[in-house]
């Protein structure tokens, strides 16, 4: 394995200062861009000096691997902001990257639970059996957990990092610290207020620490949250995996299909562009539908009417 250029340190320096960076995307983009170091081996001259064509044969390679185009598109996104920077900061003339051409990313309809099965998946906590060795907060732990997930559509980093006087009482809002460090306010509604608060009398929380807590009262990780998930899912008939970023986008989905416009779900996922959250845009279909046959005066035949 080749050692990290100090260019590339820089790099990945600015993308953390300047462009607030999460530690998440910062590890990713410094593991792709040693992946392709070592692809390259000794043709690794500097960064200046690769070719598009040198690009091009990584990108035919990962294609061989049958890798998603998602998958390969994330790879080249790294590469893309290292040559911006490279143009922008570094002296660069000519980005071979513009050579380059990406397979389309196919962008399949993201996976939702209906209200039904929102609704089970709910009731499982304080429903569930629960093992003598665990405190008897824990139930109303887990409760609040998706509870908060249904009420407000956070990501699970966002929840795992959520402190213990995040939801002040009397305030009906949750400060959430998103993407990029970006704090937001989403609103939270009756019943996961009611179930934190439930919670939060039975755990007996530290005000200064974590809101969501292990069984031996440290922060819970996003695997102890996806390790809860997997319990209930066993204890239930849902039909497939569920994940926290599946709960996110039943939130989504519920939201527009119940008539909230795009902007307004876009300001509560915490998203950067309105493109993003278009995606969820399937769900307004049936509701568009409903609404033209019974708005149009000549939608469908009136049934009462003579021949």
């Amino acid at each position: 394995m080749s050692l990290p250029s100090k260019l590339a340190e820089r790099f990945l320096t600015y993308m953390a200062v300047e462009k607030n960076a999460s530690a998440h995307t910062l590890a990713a983009y410094r593991r792709t861009l040693q992946q392709f170091r070592d692809w390259m081996g000794a043709r690794f001259v500097s960064w200046h000096e690769c070719e598009a064509d040198s690009f091009r044969g990584w990108l035919y390679e990962a294609m061989q691997q049958e890798l998603k185009p998602a998958s390969i598109r994330l790879r080249f996104a790294a590469l893309r902001s290292l040559y911006a920077y490279l143009m922008r900061r570094e002296g660069l003339q000519v980005n071979p990257l513009a050579e380059v051409t990406l397979p389309k990313a196919r962008h399949g309809l993201p996976v939702h639970l209906s209200l039904h099965q929102m609704e089970e998946l709910l009731s499982l906590p304080l429903r569930t059996p629960v093992d003598k060795k665990s405190p008897d907060w824990l139930p109303y732990r887990d409760a609040a957990i998706l509870e908060l997930f249904y009420s407000c559509g956070i990501r699970l980093s966002e929840l795992v990092g959520l402190n213990a006087d995040a939801l002040q009482p009397g305030v009906e809002c949750v400060r959430v610290m998103g993407k990029g460090r970006k704090e937001r306010l989403v609103p939270v509604g009756d019943y996961a207020r009611e179930a934190l608060q439930n919670y939060r009398l039975r755990a007996g929380l530290d005000p200064q620490g974590p809101l969501f807590i292990s069984r031996l009262r440290r922060r819970m990780t996003g695997r102890s949250v996806q390790l809860m998930l997997d319990k209930y899912l066993r204890c239930s008939d849902l039909p497939f995996h569920i994940s926290p970023h599946k709960l996110r986008h039943t939130f989504a989905t519920h939201m527009l299909d119940a008539g909230a416009d795009l902007r307004s779900v876009q300001e509560l996922l915490g998203h950067a562009s309105l493109s993003t959250t278009q995606i969820y845009t399937h769900v307004t279909k049936t509701r568009m539908k409903a609404a033209y046959l019974n708005a149009h005066p000549r939608a469908m035949e009136d049934e009462e009417s003579d021949d």
